[in-house]
């Protein structure tokens, strides 16, 4: 096995880190405090090709590929939590299903703006009722003579409140007892779109999720996206690589709470010497450093298998449920190395738990990782 990365993946991962080091960073803490939505930061990343990392350059992204959007999210979450989620939504739940289903016309209409990241993607598929059981999705879509018309609501939605389009799921048609789904494609701006204000949150404050609301929204043949009646697959296609994403996003985060809590072991000092000299404290390290670099690695082999056009979906559950309980573990013991600093916002290593715990929630459960994993073992 090579682990060498290539020049281009080296650059991509070295203009993020230095991105992510003198201009995310320093805004980070603020940005959580307040909650506000990081305008300029979503800008830059798009003038950086951020937005859209994996799509190629015809139809606006960078070019790059899949390794080469995990290292950069890596560098991105490590500084920012929620600036790293709004670059994983656009890159893996929007553009990359819009590039994998979309026609000519709508990659023109939609996944161009949006790789070049002069528009905002989102992807709408939880519901009130209705999470990681899409059978009882409430959300439908009816055929009414050339239209179809959408109604029902969804929750949840990271970006929703800044998208400028969305790719919904609904209930479309029924087959022997079996809800089946369209994936539908179209502004946020249209009649009868309603969205919701922000959600308030654990963590990830600056990346804006909400609740949307559909009442007689009408669209035409143009808004399918992929093949009718075809939507759950094109779900379930797009989380395999949204959860390379999320787990990139886990590793980011895990990443931060690490560095400070070894940069902190070192300057503490408690009987007679830092503490980084007490066989606990070097326990605790030698721990969180092993979980992230699996988790690193996880996600890398993940990526590489999309790269190389194989079957992924049991390596992307891996990465994500790894990286993901990592991630909350290594913040968890980041606060107990500071002991009492770190319960306080001033050391940043109560944000990074915060943040991480979102990550075994979103873009599928922990549980519902393991259920991936267990039916391919079972399988085999």
């Amino acid at each position: 096995m090579n682990f060498d990365l290539t020049e281009d993946q080296l650059a991509i991962r070295n203009v993020a880190r230095d991105f992510a080091t003198r201009e995310v960073e320093p805004q980070a803490a603020k940005l959580d405090k307040t909650g506000t939505w990081p305008t300029d930061l979503v800008r830059k990343m798009g003038e950086l090709g951020f937005m859209g990392v994996a799509i190629p350059g015809e139809w606006g992204g960078a070019g790059m590929d899949a390794v080469s959007y995990a290292l950069a999210m890596f560098e991105i979450s490590r500084a920012c939590a929620s600036t790293g989620v709004i670059m994983s939504v656009n890159n893996s739940l929007f553009c990359d299903p819009v590039m994998k289903w979309g026609n000519d016309q709508q990659k023109t209409e939609y996944l161009k703006p949006c790789a070049a990241g002069d528009k905002l993607g989102c992807f709408a598929l939880t519901e009130p009722m209705s999470g990681s059981d899409a059978q009882t999705m409430v959300t439908a879509v009816e055929k009414s003579g050339s239209n179809y018309i959408l109604n029902g609501s969804k929750n949840f939605i990271t970006c929703g409140t800044e998208a400028d389009f969305m790719i919904v799921f609904a209930g479309s048609a029924r087959d022997g007892g079996k809800l089946k789904h369209h994936a539908l494609l179209f502004p946020t701006n249209l009649p009868g779109i309603t969205k919701a204000p922000a959600d308030e949150k654990l963590g990830i404050h600056a990346a804006h999720s909400c609740t949307l609301y559909f009442e007689n929204v009408k669209l035409d043949d143009s808004h399918l996206l992929g093949p009718a009646h075809q939507g759950f697959k094109v779900a379930m296609v797009t989380l395999d690589g949204g959860r390379i994403g999320i787990a990139a996003q886990a590793v980011g985060i895990a990443r931060a709470a690490f560095d400070k809590a070894v940069a902190y072991a070192k300057e503490r000092k408690a009987f007679g010497g830092p503490i980084a000299n007490l066989q606990a404290i070097q326990f605790m390290l030698a721990d969180m450093k092993v979980k992230l670099d699996v988790a690193e690695m996880l996600t890398l082999r993940a990526a590489w298998l999309k790269d190389n056009g194989r079957k992924h979906n049991l390596e992307a559950a891996e990465a994500k449920l790894f990286a993901s309980e990592a991630a909350t573990e290594i913040a968890h013991k980041a606060i107990q190395i500071h002991g009492g600093y770190g319960y306080t916002v001033e050391y940043g290593v109560e944000r990074h738990y915060r943040d991480a715990r979102i990550t075994e929630i979103y873009e599928g459960t922990s549980e519902i990782q393991r259920l991936v994993i267990a039916a391919s073992v079972l399988r085999d």
